[in-house]
């Protein structure tokens, strides 16, 4: 017995070691595996950032839940970090040669290296993005995050909930902070941009704070739950950190705008900044990936509008109501009776349960083209309405690895004239089915991705796949109008503009309004509407180019495999090949293609 208890321990022991050894290799050196190497990667990634192990919930199903009291740190010194980070994740990817690894690792090694690679050469331009903004800036990004995206399931929940609001005024001040010292390195945004910040302030600091929807997702949750004692204390906790902390945070940071307002002007471009033309090349090689030039990305949007308006002609010739100017006629299509919803809440309501009526519609017919489907639901919601003024259209969050929540296609519905019915089927194609719900909640669900390439979002890839989708949409027969073909190409035609006004904004000096004029002259689209994207562009070099630089590569390899295969050429394999290996750079899709190609699409 004692012989067999020795036996036993030495074992033990010699466990004990090898778990050791493995666990400092893994955590300290070269690990035995690249896989490990992506895994520790990927850990050393997210455990810094709470708010986005909240948007995954990959850890939920663990009880790891150690982070959902607290907010991202928003400094400038934690960005400097993060690159230096990302340097020592490269220098540890380069210890392993191509020799090591099969080929789906050299994919993985190639799409991780591409993107450390491309955050290491930014690091000098830290300051140059506009972190507050109408757009997508984190002021309102927080309040969103905390609506939409923190979950109150139970009484922990709440406490965490609690943690996090008293969290968000420490990160306005980081970025009222951020905002001032970049203006004092001369990176100052337009004037029109740290006005329409501070239109959009107004509703955050000025309503009741009993009011605010901070306050109000508590007062209708916690009832619900058996396990919060006293929700209306809760609530009131909840009402006196908007009130006091909250709300003063934000009258700082409208304070630091105005007085940056006054010393800013309305030159749009970043080429103003320091280094402002290479921060755009880089900017752009991020979204797009490709080396492009400025120059052949504004001259490849002129010659899609021109090739697009001629489709459109064609289109309108086939509904019996032949024209010269397409544009004017969409926006004549637009004014129709029959395209228009009223401009009320039940207007707003019956919006979304088309949408929601098309999606599903759609969904039952995805195995005709497509393998494999998403597991996760997508549901159709509202913009939040102090995101309304400066959001885009209309965007998608992806559903959370546990299931607890669908992927969400958001619609902003602040002018309900945006939302002509003809264009309807094709925006929900581009943000649900077959675009990025499709696309990212695939990813998100696929086991046989090393965790990172389940979550890095390659802009060019999934924008591309987007645009993809709705021309997809109207070679297969979802289109059943000429009325909803024209929304197809309008959509379309409307990122060829992109390619041209976002180019024209950083590269060859436009002001805003020559922007303006060019889209409004271009799409036919809403004035407002078009308003609300120019300074999107502005704020968001480059980002706007990618759609339609993603959709022609997809397209452009299609038609190349299909060439080479000919008859045998399967869609669907073709869709699993693009989908099946998560968002990566173009130009590593490309190379997959080829390989598939040769390989006779195996």
């Amino acid at each position: 017995m004692r012989r067999a208890i020795r036996v036993i321990a030495f074992s033990l022991v010699g466990l004990l070691l090898a778990a050791t050894l493995f666990l400092a290799k893994t955590l300290w050196t070269k690990p035995f595996s690249i896989d490990h190497f992506f895994l520790r990667e990927m850990v050393l990634l997210v455990v810094d950032h709470p708010m986005l192990l909240s948007f995954a919930r990959v850890l939920e199903p663990y009880d790891l839940d150690y982070y959902s009291d607290e907010l991202e740190d928003f400094s400038l010194e934690a960005s400097r970090r993060e690159a230096q980070r990302a340097q020592r994740a490269l220098d540890g990817l380069r210890e392993f040669t191509q020799d090591d690894l099969d080929p789906g690792q050299r994919v993985s090694h190639d799409i991780l290296a591409w993107w450390l690679e491309h955050r290491i050469e930014g690091e000098r331009f830290l300051q140059h993005a506009y972190p507050v903004n109408a757009f997508d800036g984190f002021q309102s990004f927080l309040p969103d995050f905390m609506v939409n995206t923190h979950q109150v399931n139970d009484l922990g929940d709440a406490r965490n909930y609690l943690a996090r609001l008293e969290a968000i005024p420490a990160g306005l001040d980081q970025l009222t902070e951020r905002v001032e010292t970049a203006a004092a390195a001369g990176i100052l945004p337009p004037r029109f941009v740290l006005t329409r910040v501070r239109e959009g302030l107004v509703e955050l600091t000025e309503t009741d704070a009993a009011q605010s929807p901070l306050v109000t997702k508590l007062k209708t949750r916690l009832p619900e739950l058996s396990d919060v004692p006293d929700p209306d204390v809760w609530v009131d906790r909840a009402r006196s950190v908007v009130s006091e902390s909250i709300q003063p945070a934000y009258v700082r940071m409208d304070a630091a705008l105005a007085r940056l307002e006054a010393g800013s002007n309305d030159d749009a471009g970043v080429w103003k900044l320091p280094e402002g033309d290479a921060y755009y090349r880089w900017a752009l090689r991020g979204h797009t990936s490709t080396l492009l030039t400025p120059d052949e990305v504004h001259q490849l949007g002129l010659r899609e509008v021109a090739r697009i308006h001629g489709e459109m002609k064609e289109v309108f010739a086939e509904r019996g109501t032949p024209t010269e100017t397409p544009i004017a006629a969409l926006q004549a299509l637009a004014l129709e009776p029959t395209q228009r919803y009223p401009d009320t809440d039940e207007g707003r309501i019956r919006i979304l349960a088309d949408y929601q009526t098309i999606i599903d519609d759609v969904w039952n017919r995805l195995p005709n083209w497509f393998n494999t489907l998403p597991r996760a639901p997508v549901a159709v919601e509202r913009v939040p309405s102090f995101r309304e003024n400066g959001s885009a259209g209309a965007y998608y969050n992806p559903p959370p690895l546990d299931g607890s929540k669908p992927g969400i296609f958001y619609k902003n519905l602040a002018n309900v004239e945006e939302s002509p019915r003809f264009g309807m089927r094709t925006l929900a194609f581009h943000e649900a089915v077959p675009g990025h719900h499709m696309q990212i909640a695939l990813a998100m669900e696929n086991p046989d991705l090393p965790l990172f390439r389940r979550f890095l979002p390659f802009t060019a890839f999934v924008e591309g796949w987007a645009l993809y989708a709705e021309r997809l949409a109207s070679e297969v027969g979802l289109l059943p109008t000429p009325a909803d073909h024209l929304g197809q190409l309008q959509a379309e035609n409307f990122r060829a503009v992109r390619l041209v006004v976002d180019t024209g904004l950083h590269a060859k000096r436009w002001s805003r309004d020559e922007a303006i004029e060019y889209m409004v002259a271009k799409t036919g689209i809403a004035r407002s509407d078009v308003v609300r994207e120019v300074e999107r562009y502005v704020v968001a070099p480059g980002q706007a180019c990618a759609y339609k630089i993603g959709q022609l590569k997809l397209l452009e390899l299609r038609a190349r495999a299909r060439k080479a295969q000919g008859d045998a050429f399967d869609l669907k394999a073709f869709h699993d090949l693009v989908l099946g290996g998560g968002s990566r750079p173009l130009e590593i899709l490309e190379q997959e293609v080829d390989v598939w190609i040769a390989n006779a699409g195996e």
